[in-house]
């Protein structure tokens, strides 16, 4: 049984798998507590803090199918994102996508993702990702920092991530360009 929070708001997570964009298939506990005989709507409204936009996606049986690739899409969710869906009732749930890294993906300009985007518009993400590096007397007398394999091909380094800040013990940070070689 799903534990919930909010009895009112009930919510469920997803990871995203290979296939993912052609459906998602519901938890078997949340659609039968939730949404099977509740409602006869087949239409769910998707919402997420990206936008303003509110994604239309049908469900069909216990798999919410056409619509889905949108909402994925304009979210640029790839296999190994999580999301979590929280239902706020009337077949409306907000979405809320996380990394690899389990973090929140942040998007850090509201309303970015647009209905009819520009080729060349190209979002901007904040990914919650860290590592603790400990600097040594050789890695500033190179000028050098070597990172660990999961930080250099995180799913943060891999999107559009063009600077990197780096924060030390004493809150003081950083901006770097992404200078990966």
């Amino acid at each position: 049984m799903c534990a919930m929070a909010n009895p009112h708001e009930p919510h469920f997570f997803k990871p995203l798998l290979p296939g993912f964009q052609s459906g998602v298939t519901l938890p078997l506990v949340f659609f039968s507590t939730h949404i099977e005989g509740k409602t006869n709507q087949k239409t769910w409204k998707l919402r997420s803090d990206a936008s303003y936009i509110t994604w239309e996606v049908i469900q069909e049986g216990m798999r919410l199918t056409r619509g889905w690739k949108d909402f994925t899409t304009a979210h640029y969710l790839q296999i190994g994102d999580i999301v979590i869906f929280k239902h706020e009732g009337d077949m409306v749930f907000h979405v809320t996508p996380f990394g690899p890294s389990c973090c929140e993906i942040q998007y850090t300009h509201p309303n970015i993702i647009k209905e009819e985007a520009d080729a060349d518009d190209v979002p901007s993400f904040s990914f919650d990702y860290c590592f603790l590096a400990e600097v040594t007397a050789s890695n500033q007398k190179e000028d050098k920092l070597y990172l660990s394999v999961e930080a250099t091909t995180c799913t943060a380094l891999n999107k559009q991530c063009q600077e990197i800040i780096l924060v030390n013990k004493e809150e003081n940070s950083w901006t770097m360009g992404k200078l990966l070689h």
